[in-house]
């Protein structure tokens, strides 16, 4: 009886001995199996996304267009790269994880005291990291919605400057003043890109009452004729600036508006050349400004 139990127990042993290597090595194969066919799906979608056509639109504005809203190849690139990395990432995460259990389960390691560890280690780890989480999650939508990226000019409701650098947690931005802003994205609730799609700027020109208008318009026009016409302006604007008239009457001068559409971030530029070509044609054609009270206490005081 004792020989029979014996060889029992050393049959029992050799099954184990034999079956369980086995079957972990079948778990390790199967894994990394696994995550080469999550990762090729992944590699495939990103590629997708980099060379996902768009719709084309002809002419100087079409192209601009497609520039200042960033599509063109280059960024959409660099947004499915970054997406791809966070994926593949997730991916092994979760495939190896969960192989990792297996194999202790295999081993006869109780997994119940640890799952019941870590359940209560990541509802503690939940509650005082849940600012992070709200942090990576935000940027991981900002990043696939494509909201902003490195070089636009952003509003963010509290500063306004450009973003040097974007990650999964925080947002660098310079403001016009010099000083870097490091912007959580969880805390980020609204933003505002100046550098998509297009940039419109109003050009007032302010004249005399007593001015002819309609001399004063037909000037304006031409000036926008010519900076439409000449380089680099018309590289910047998207269409020629329309002269909209007027603008604004007070008793002693008269504001005419222009109105001008351009490539994002030239909209400054663009208003300081139109509004100098403006004075400079004005002054030539005759037309004055308003006139100003005299500066300085007045006769009699």
């Amino acid at each position: 009886m004792p020989f029979r139990f014996a060889a029992a127990d050393k049959q029992s042993t050799l099954e184990w001995a034999v079956g369980a290597p086995l079957m972990i090595l079948c778990i390790i194969v199967g894994a990394i199996a696994l995550r080469w066919i999550v990762v090729r799906a992944i590699d495939r979608a990103v590629r997708a996304m980099e060379n996902r056509s768009r719709p084309e639109r002809t002419g100087r504005t079409g192209r601009m267009l497609r520039q200042a809203a960033g599509l063109d190849n280059q960024r959409r690139k660099q947004r499915a790269a970054t997406m791809g990395s966070v994926l593949r990432s997730v991916a092994t995460i979760i495939i190896f994880g969960v192989a990792a259990l297996t194999v202790m389960a295999r081993l006869g390691v109780p997994l119940a005291p640890l799952l019941a560890s870590a359940g209560v280690g990541g509802v503690a780890l939940g509650f005082g990291a849940q600012s992070l989480v709200k942090d990576f999650l935000s940027g991981i939508f900002m990043i696939m919605e494509d909201q902003y990226g490195v070089g636009d000019v952003v509003d963010t409701g509290g500063t306004i400057g450009t973003v040097e650098e974007v990650t999964l947690r925080v947002t660098r931005i310079r403001d016009f003043e010099g000083v870097v802003w490091y912007i959580r994205n969880g805390e980020i609730l609204r933003i505002g890109n100046k550098s998509q799609g297009y940039a419109t700027t109003f050009v007032d020109i302010p004249i005399g009452v007593d001015q002819s208008v309609e001399k004063a318009l037909q000037v304006l026009r031409r000036v926008a004729a010519e900076v439409d016409d000449e380089s680099p302006w018309k590289e910047r604007l998207l269409e020629e600036p329309m002269v909209a008239g007027v603008q604004e009457m007070s008793s002693g001068s008269v504001t005419l508006r222009i109105i001008a559409t351009c490539v994002p971030n030239e909209q400054y530029g663009v208003a300081r050349e139109i509004r100098e070509r403006a004075k400079m044609a004005l002054d030539e054609a005759g037309v004055r400004g308003p006139h100003l009270p005299p500066y300085g206490p007045s006769i009699g005081t």
